[in-house]
């Protein structure tokens, strides 16, 4: 089964265009190394929580708005392999497409699909 890494962070509201061209260009470098497809979901119904909640977990300021997000990969070993070789990729590192959102708060991990209907 696939392995996806998920991703949610806060992105100012206005930077919106800025961040759909970076993800574009990071689909194409991720894409390269092995990804099989990068899906970008912009908060359209994220309702702050009580206790717990997107808007909570990623300290999204009221300009900003929460983008959930995932990388599908053939396998663990496929998103290994690839991620090492996005994070060496001079893409990475080169100021051409930094991010348009404060990273620090960024939560990401890497799940195994258990069910797939």
């Amino acid at each position: 089964m696939e392995y996806i890494d998920g991703f949610v962070l806060a992105v100012p509201t206005t930077n919106k265009e800025t961040y759909i061209q970076h993800a574009r260009e990071a689909a194409v470098m991720f894409k390269e190394h092995g990804a099989a497809r990068l899906v970008e979901c912009w908060g359209d119904d994220v309702p702050p929580g009580k206790e717990t909640s997107f808007p909570m977990a990623v300290q999204c300021k009221d300009d900003e708005t929460v983008v959930f997000s995932w990388i599908s990969w053939p396998s663990r070993e496929a998103r290994d392999a690839g991620m090492e070789k996005v994070m060496k990729d001079s893409r990475m590192n080169d100021g051409s497409n930094p991010m348009p959102f404060d990273g620090s708060r960024l939560i990401f991990g890497g799940f195994q699909m258990v069910v797939d209907e």
